[in-house]
């Protein structure tokens, strides 16, 4: 039994690992905004610098319904073990080009056309966001597959939780270097370090990935579907893909408002010092990681639907009222109050959505539905976050704006699971038994 445990954890930690990079590197990209956009898009004026910076984190993320469909066609034709590393390829590609690429001034200082330096970014960008259009989905299903009877949703929830871990490790690099150097130093090349420290693990990260051993439920399939029959069934099951978009919004929008856009909310907006907002996001990260498998654990006892209707409830009526609050007379005490608060909605119901949308998708494309249907929804609200955000204070000149944003996506969401769980439907709302 202990070695079976044994065994179970470790095929946790080794398909999860990619995630871990992959958050590193957009958690990243987020919080050094202001330095990437100064490096990159220098437009001197610094509204259209960050909107322009995170148009380009939003046009990454653009590509992840492109990598959902023809990676996760992949890993559903020859198996989730092979596809995992394919992906991990394809983003350490994308990271070694955003941490070597030179800058705009270096590019035109050597004569070179300065505008090369934006496009290699976003080349390194596409590619992150092709790969990571498949990388959350894959290791979720995998989760889903080898999870024991009654804890598909504590298992599944391990898939987030490792990209807590990389934002804690992230922040943690991010505040390191903020103490140590100086503001020139870390614009002119401090920045670099942490995307140059993402690079170092890779060949580490590929190890653990080469020794993952496929899932049985895809190794009892005697028939996996070609990339046709897998087109045909996304298009036949439009409908549940785009309940799983509206399932995921509230997931992603809090998520990224809570790590992405926190640290340039703090600084920019609350003007609180860097190691203020630092400071909250490494508290945001670690409850997030406690949370999460408390929220998959509690959806095997009672249910998924009463986990995610609650939870979007509850942030559709504090969403404002909390940022109202805080924007009146920021301070750092209220920032950590504010952000535990949407920490603990992402958490416990992401806990809960990652097992319902595995569910709720047919077991020979499950792979490519589920990526799908995560990547639509980070792509066209998640990832959207920090821009709309930056948009709407611009527009409004009202700081507690975003909180608009936060409304919607929990809208979204309670509309979405009241009618994936309505009377009638397929999907079964008993609380899953056994251990």
């Amino acid at each position: 039994m202990a070695e079976l445990k044994r065994s179970r954890l470790g095929a946790i930690l080794r398909s999860t690992s990619g995630n871990f990079l992959e958050q590193f590197d957009f958690f990243l990209f987020g919080f050094y905004a202001t330095r990437i956009s100064h490096a990159f898009f220098p437009t001197g004026n610094e509204v259209t610098g960050l909107l322009l910076t995170f148009g380009v984190f939003w046009l990454g993320a653009l590509m992840r319904p492109v990598g959902a469909i023809f990676l996760g066609s992949y890993v559903d034709r020859v198996g989730r073990r092979k596809g995992l590393i394919v992906a991990l390829s394809i983003m350490a590609s994308g990271t070694l080009f955003i941490a070597v690429t030179p800058s705009y001034a270096q590019f035109e200082n050597w004569g070179l056309p300065g505008i090369a330096a934006p496009i290699i970014v976003v080349v390194g960008r596409l590619l992150q966001g092709f790969s990571a259009g498949v990388e959350l989905g894959g290791v979720s299903i995998y989760l889903f597959e080898i999870a024991t009877p009654g804890n598909k949703g504590f298992y599944t929830s391990f898939q987030s939780a490792s990209q807590q871990v990389a934002i804690f490790v992230a922040a943690l690099v991010g505040y390191g270097l903020s103490v140590s150097l100086t503001q020139e130093e870390s614009f002119a090349w401090g920045w670099r370090i942490p995307f140059l420290i993402g690079c170092s693990i890779i060949p580490f990260i590929f190890m653990l990935r080469r020794t993952l051993e496929e899932t049985p439920d895809f190794l009892a399939r005697k028939r996996h579907p070609t990339p046709r029959e897998i087109f045909a069934s996304m298009i036949e099951n439009s409908g549940i893909i785009l309940l799983g978009v509206m399932l995921v919004t509230m997931t992603t929008v809090t998520f990224y408002f809570t790590t992405v856009y926190t640290p340039t909310f703090g600084r920019s907006v609350l003007h609180l010092s860097e190691t203020d907002s630092l400071t909250v996001t490494l508290c945001v990260a670690t409850t997030n990681f406690l949370w999460l498998p408390i929220g998959g654990a509690i959806s095997d006892r009672i249910g998924r639907k009463p986990v995610l209707v609650t939870i979007a409830a509850l942030s559709l009526l504090t969403a404002n009222p909390m940022l109202t609050w805080l924007v009146a007379a920021p301070d750092f005490t209220k920032l950590l109050i504010v952000e535990l608060v949407l920490s603990f909605y992402f958490g416990v119901y992401n806990g809960a959505m990652v097992a319902s949308l595995s569910e709720i998708m047919p077991p020979q494309v499950r792979v490519t539905g589920f990526s799908f249907a995560f990547s639509l929804g980070v792509a066209l609200f998640g990832s959207f976050t920090p821009w709309i955000s930056t948009k709407l204070i611009d527009m409004t000149q009202n700081r507690a704006s975003p909180s608009y944003w936060l409304m919607l996506a929990a809208a979204l969401a309670i509309t979405a699971a009241l009618f994936i769980y309505r009377k009638g439907s397929r999907v079964s709302e008993e609380p899953a038994s056994g251990l």
